[in-house]
């Protein structure tokens, strides 16, 4: 079982070794990159590519491990013991009609390998990770409510996605094969944008292009525009029919792109770039 890409996301040769590295060790995926670099995306074209159902665990800041075991609905089965009827008398007596699977649950009783997403681990808090540790090495928990161990009939491939908001443990980062996605060069970023816009004409695209990566090394950005929003920004000039002009300069010096809106999220870049266009412009 190997990944070789596929056709809606080009994988550099080194995040393809890393993908098939994980499969081999066994061992979770760690992707790390700047937002927008295609993480989530990765998990569901691998899994789409393998033929493998995708389970994803999108983690949020009250997040918390045993959610992704199960939890225990005491007050369900309260309301039910009240209701004095003989469907609710006979479901309560099954505690397991209270307990809610979560993904690894979920993950671990397929009748198939399945991928795993855990989206955005550094969301948690500090404690979220180790919490995980035993889980994810064995491929086992217990269930103390209905007495039973839970065992992986099959080892799912799991994919753990982070942003790099708060460091994780050494615990954890021993148990997982580790890739960093790197921000891709101008011929990758050529390629990944003809996946997406097969039609884009040859000129407006380099156009476009010189125009982001000027935009991108800007120095002092506080969030410099990534991949998504590069697609989002050429699906709105081909939207609007913005003309190949409006994104060159006739003396190639810097000037306010169309809808810079989609590239810039906040004031204090739109305010750097305008100053450097202002500057530039005072410079002709």
């Amino acid at each position: 079982m190997k990944f070789q890409g596929s056709e809606n996301y080009v994988a550099t040769q080194d995040l393809m070794l890393a993908v098939n590295a994980a499969i081999t060790l066994k061992r979770p995926l760690l992707v790390k990159g700047e937002p927008g670099t295609g993480k989530t995306m990765l998990a569901e074209e691998v899994a789409q590519a393998l033929d493998m159902p995708l389970l994803q665990w999108h983690i949020k800041s009250t997040t918390k491990a045993q959610q992704g075991l199960y939890e225990y609905d005491a007050v369900n089965r309260l309301r039910d013991s009240q209701l004095n009827t003989a469907d609710s008398a006979e479901r309560v007596k099954d505690i397991r009609n209270y307990i809610v699977q979560g993904v690894l649950w979920q993950a671990f009783t397929a009748d198939q390998p399945v991928a795993l997403l855990i989206d955005e681990i550094d969301k948690a808090d500090i404690e979220f990770p180790n919490d995980l540790l035993r889980e994810l090495d064995r491929m086992e928990f217990y269930c103390y409510e209905t007495r039973e161990l839970i065992k992986a009939k099959h080892r799912p491939l799991v994919f753990i996605t982070s942003n790099n908001e708060k460091e994780l443990p050494d615990a954890f980062l021993r148990r997982c094969f580790f890739h960093y996605i790197k921000f891709p060069d101008a011929d990758t970023m050529k390629k990944i944008v003809d996946v997406h816009f097969p039609t884009l004409k040859d000129e407006l695209l380099t156009a476009a292009m010189k125009t982001f990566y000027d935009v991108r090394n800007l120095p002092g950005l506080k969030k410099k525009p990534s991949t998504s929003e590069l697609l989002d920004w050429l699906k709105l000039l081909m939207a609007e029919d913005i003309p190949l002009e409006a994104l060159q300069s006739a003396d190639n010096k810097v000037s306010i792109p169309p809808l810079v809106g989609a590239l810039l999220k906040n004031e204090q870049d739109t305010t750097l770039f305008e100053k450097l266009v202002f500057m530039n412009q005072r410079n002709r």
